[in-house]
């Protein structure tokens, strides 16, 4: 902030201390609004502790971590983007099978976002960078319930895994030059 500092070195330091390439998801339960008028916050509390519960464990197995629980949202990153990518099917298919007997007003309805690259991370509470940005744009006002949504890094940084197949969006949010379903 002082006139005349080296912008170009702070910058540089700021990213040999905090920054690093990461495989964000960002992930939103759907109908928060519309729920919280019909049933009360409390009912829909008790959707977003479901979801704590559900999502927690699976990311930790797969090697992520939850920086950050916002309302209904949620924010993990991963090192490995094959990892996130098997956690976050592994998510929507236990919200599928929690969702089986329950009332359509306690399903966990979720939808999620992911991107891949260079990121700051600050502490283990926040990140910030273009994929972030992305993965939050794609999870909150993109993706529909079950849905699977990643920026084109991601796709590339799966490409040479067979088993993952994608879909390719006719929408792609700023800050990506491609998204696609990951089906």
């Amino acid at each position: 902030m002082k006139e005349g500092a080296d912008l170009r070195s702070i910058d540089r330091r700021i990213w040999e201390l905090f920054g690093g390439r990461w495989c964000v998801m960002f992930t939103d339960l759907s109908g928060f609004s519309r729920h919280v008028d019909r049933y009360g916050i409390i009912h829909f509390l008790q959707n977003i502790y479901a979801s704590e519960c559900i999502l927690g464990p699976i990311i930790e197995r797969h090697g992520g971590l939850v920086l950050k629980l916002e309302g209904d949202s949620l924010l993990a990153v991963f090192r490995r983007p094959q990892r996130a990518a098997r956690a976050a099917l592994q998510i929507q298919e236990a919200c599928r099978r929690y969702n089986q007997n329950r009332r359509p007003e306690d399903r966990v309805l979720l939808c999620l976002g992911m991107g891949y690259g260079p990121m700051l991370r600050v502490g283990d509470y926040d990140i910030f960078g273009a994929e972030g940005n992305t993965a939050a744009k794609l999870g909150e006002d993109i993706a529909r319930t079950g849905e699977i949504l990643v920026t084109g890094s991601v796709r590339k940084a799966l490409s040479h895994k067979s088993n993952f197949k994608f879909e390719r969006l006719n929408k792609t949010p700023p800050g990506a030059k491609e998204a696609y379903r990951l089906v």
